[in-house]
């Protein structure tokens, strides 16, 4: 057990006939107190000084598990975050992609139909043609013909017996 202060200045030492100067040794002995005390003051204070520094130790280092674990999860945020983006562009992409092939599919169903449509447009624009050809060919004929000759000399013709005649033409 160490000693004190007290224990110091209570040291009563044996006599004997030829000893130490007792005021020397009560000197120096108030001086080994006084040194003493001063080196449990410092040591009290160091240790203090300590136990402060070791507080704060032990908050620094819970502030850097603190930012180590919100490094971590900002981390794995981060890599979430960036996989969910991937993974919805990619969807965007495949979106984009159908969007584009019914696009197509439809503009090309459109031009089939259309080109269906000329088709058929070109086969009655033909019948329409030749129908026409033969109504000119027939009134060419009925010119052609005596009767026609007979209306020509005689200025009282009925006009609704030449309209019934073109139409018995026509039907035949």
């Amino acid at each position: 057990m160490p000693l004190t202060p007290l224990d110091i200045h209570n040291k009563e030492f044996t006599r004997a006939f030829r000893g130490y100067d007792e005021d020397e040794v009560n000197e120096f002995l108030d001086q080994v107190i006084k040194d003493y005390e001063a080196v449990l003051r410092e040591k009290k204070d160091l240790f203090e000084q300590v136990t402060a520094l070791d507080e704060k130790l032990s908050h620094f280092t819970n502030i850097e598990e603190t930012l180590n674990k919100s490094i971590l999860v900002a981390q794995e945020a981060a890599d979430d975050l960036r996989s969910n983006a991937q993974k919805e562009a990619q969807l965007i992409v495949k979106e984009a992609e159908k969007n584009a092939n019914r696009i197509v599919n439809e503009a090309l169903s459109k031009s089939r139909k259309v080109m269906m449509e000329m088709e058929e447009l070109k086969k009655q624009a033909s019948v329409y043609k030749m129908r026409f050809k033969m109504l000119i060919e027939a009134q060419m004929e009925m010119l052609q013909t005596e009767d026609w000759e007979q209306f020509a000399g005689n200025e009282d013709f009925d006009e609704e017996e030449l309209l019934k005649e073109q139409e018995e033409q026509e039907n035949v």
